[in-house]
């Protein structure tokens, strides 16, 4: 999964992405409201976690953006501003959630996975479909409730699909699953990814759709 750190606090950013890194996510980090705005116009993310503090341009004001152009990335503001009148201005302008500083890096990544979840229409903690199961809190996979272990990179790639079973996502969208910026991108990732997935998960649980990409089918 993709997610853009939008935070001016390098003492806050840096522990945060390294967190979000350990646990697979393509994660992205910019420090004002300006490159935000940049970062959402040439990428698709999965979820946002905003500051509102920020220089150059407002976290409320890059939501507010966000929301009027009709874009639907889950937000999570993450912010010193525990006003009650500031929580209320920050879920009315199109927030998701809303954590204050100081926080357990723990519960932010549960924040997180509970909001990618719901964006997909998902209630269930874990992700089962086949006989397979992905647990994102313990980072577990199993295949008819056997232990598999996958890498790092396989895990990316297969939990957009397994969220949302007969949607079909092409290599390019996968790729921006399991990359941030400034990491090279190999030309058949994708294609490596997935024939180890298969190989430790069945044959059939991933499809290539011709001149499309891949799919986890829904039947």
């Amino acid at each position: 999964m993709r997610v853009l750190l939008v935070e001016d606090d390098r003492m806050i950013g840096e522990p945060v992405l390294a967190a979000l890194r350990d646990q697979h996510y393509a994660a992205d980090w910019v420090r004002d409201g300006a490159l935000a705005e940049a970062a959402l116009a040439a990428e698709a993310y999965d979820l946002v976690l905003l500051d509102l503090g920020l220089p150059r341009q407002d976290g409320l004001s890059v939501l507010r953006g966000l929301r009027g152009r009709g874009v639907r990335i889950p937000v999570l503001v993450v912010t010193a501003r525990d006003a009650v009148a500031d929580r209320i201005a920050g879920l009315d302008a199109g927030a998701d959630d809303y954590l204050l500083k100081p926080f357990d890096i723990d519960e932010l990544l549960a924040r997180a996975r509970a909001l990618i979840r719901r964006s997909a229409g998902r209630a269930e903690p874990a992700y089962s479909h086949k006989g397979v199961t992905l647990d994102p809190a313990t980072r577990e996979a199993t295949v008819q409730g056997r232990p598999v272990a996958l890498s790092s990179r396989e895990w990316a790639v297969l939990e957009p699909m397994l969220l949302r079973p007969g949607v079909v996502f092409s290599r390019k969208q996968l790729e921006e699953k399991l990359y941030g910026w400034k990491e090279d991108i190999s030309s058949n990732a994708v294609e490596v990814y997935v024939h180890g997935l298969r190989r430790k998960l069945g044959a059939e649980l991933i499809r290539n759709v011709r001149g499309l990409g891949y799919v986890v089918p829904r039947e």
